[in-house]
């Protein structure tokens, strides 16, 4: 009986310093995200900002496409083209319900007059599937940056293809041909 009782008396005894050790130990460990600050909605987690779609950096605190923004110097040659230097121009999509990751492109193919869009994922400019004055174009494009996230000077290789109400292909390295650089 008394080995009985002690027994009890050793393990609710033993029973509370565990629980006060735990309590203890989560009270006195530091939150790592008591100082981290993520801009545009990010999340704190174990100390890291989780970005949303369309927002880089540490703290969040870059928006995806500006480094696409600006007008690029294109150098390309096509399967069924000459080489060709043109300029193109991506903008930010204007309009309100659109994403943070939409972007336009103007002259693109040094042909299509209306804006194409896109959209930007990280470090990759997307081109969905599309038809544009009897074209269907789709692709993408991955940029090399130099210095900071928004540099003047980048360069990007242009994956993509044009087939025309001909059926006739035009690749930029999608499938044949070399990719399209464009530079700023």
């Amino acid at each position: 009986m008394k080995s009985r009782f002690i027994k009890t008396i050793f393990l609710s005894a033993l029973s509370t310093i565990v629980a006060f050790s735990a309590v203890t130990y989560t009270s006195c460990t530091p939150d790592k995200c008591k100082s981290v600050v993520c801009a545009y909605g990010g999340v704190c987690s174990g100390g890291s900002c989780i970005c949303q779609s369309g927002y880089e950096g540490t703290q969040c605190e870059y928006i995806s496409r500006a480094k696409f923004l600006g007008v690029w110097q294109v150098v390309e040659t096509g399967t069924i083209t000459n080489v060709s230097h043109y300029s193109v121009s991506i903008d930010a999509d204007t309009d309100p319900s659109s994403s943070v990751t939409n972007v336009t492109i103007s002259n693109f193919y040094n042909s299509i007059t209306t804006k194409v869009n896109a959209y930007v994922k990280g470090d990759t400019l997307i081109i969905p599937q599309l038809t544009y004055n009897g074209n269907v174009i789709h692709g993408y494009g991955v940029i090399q940056q130099e210095g900071t996230i928004y540099a003047q000077h980048a360069q990007m290789s242009v994956y993509y293809s044009v087939t025309n109400a001909q059926g006739l292909v035009n690749d930029f390295g999608t499938e044949k041909g070399s990719a399209s650089i464009w530079s700023k």
